[in-house]
């Protein structure tokens, strides 16, 4: 059993809280979001809502789940200890600042959850490595340890395609529900397409994106087809854009 403590209470801390609720650990969730909170101490009887201070009094692994700016504010506030062990899911704070800020704790990483790891299966690339993330999610979820915190970075920035991954699945699933009449059924066909690629890329150590689309390329199939049609219309040059544009907010070199 681990003393599990989440500093901030959002959409994501309430992913991680998820995925590691029932497991037999204590956790401790923050006040700062009262709704989460309680929404989260209803659903899990090992979960408590309490005050910031003592979530990390009375925590051996501390999440930090904050904005940047608050996180400044916040985090010289409380009682860290040299034995902590900090993880911290925020973008904007880099590993320097928060050696700083939660001082004396010294066993400190940075990672990147998606929603995903509330139900397991998720990827979760970690800089430095960190022996507790390890000891929570490396039997239900993938962790990816980065060689340095440009590593990392860069996985936050590619973690931003998930947005408009799903915003062309959605659009794609109202197209087949203009033709068909039922939006459920659109939808979980959609989701359950592109399910089976990836379970393919997250089972087989060999396989790879190249490969799939290979599988997809007969010429002349639909498949093809309108592949060719969006690399024309600069779908894919867009994307990469758009990547580019994240480069200075989180220090990565052009």
């Amino acid at each position: 059993m681990a003393r599990i403590g989440f500093i901030g209470t959002g959409e994501i801390a309430a992913a991680i809280v998820t995925g590691l609720a029932g497991r037999g650990h204590q956790i401790l969730v923050s006040d700062r979001n009262a709704d989460v909170a309680d929404r989260l101490a209803r659903q899990h009887s090992d979960v408590l809502v309490t005050p910031n201070d003592q979530v990390v009094a009375d925590s051996d692994i501390v999440f930090l789940c904050l904005l940047a700016d608050v996180a400044r504010k916040v985090l010289p506030t409380l009682p860290f200890r040299p034995d902590h062990s900090v993880i911290s899911v925020m973008v904007d704070v880099p590993l320097s600042d928060l050696k700083a800020l939660c001082a004396p704790a010294v066993d400190i990483a940075i990672t990147i959850p998606l929603p995903s790891v509330a139900v397991g299966g998720s990827a979760l690339p970690v800089y430095p490595e960190s022996a507790a993330l390890r000891t929570l999610f490396g039997e239900t979820d993938i962790i990816i340890a980065c060689r340095d915190e440009n590593a990392l970075n860069a996985h936050f920035a590619a973690s931003a395609l998930a947005s408009p991954i799903l915003d062309q699945m959605r659009e794609g699933a109202a197209w087949l529900t203009d033709l068909t009449g039922d939006a459920t059924a659109a939808e979980r066909y959609v989701a359950t397409v592109f399910a089976g690629f990836l379970r393919q890329m997250t089972t087989e150590p060999d396989a790879r994106f190249e490969g799939l689309l290979d599988s997809l390329s007969t010429e002349g199939g639909l498949n093809a087809t309108l592949r060719a049609h969006m690399r024309d219309a600069g779908t894919l040059a867009e994307l990469a854009e758009g990547l580019d544009t994240l480069k200075p907010r989180l220090g990565l070199a052009d």
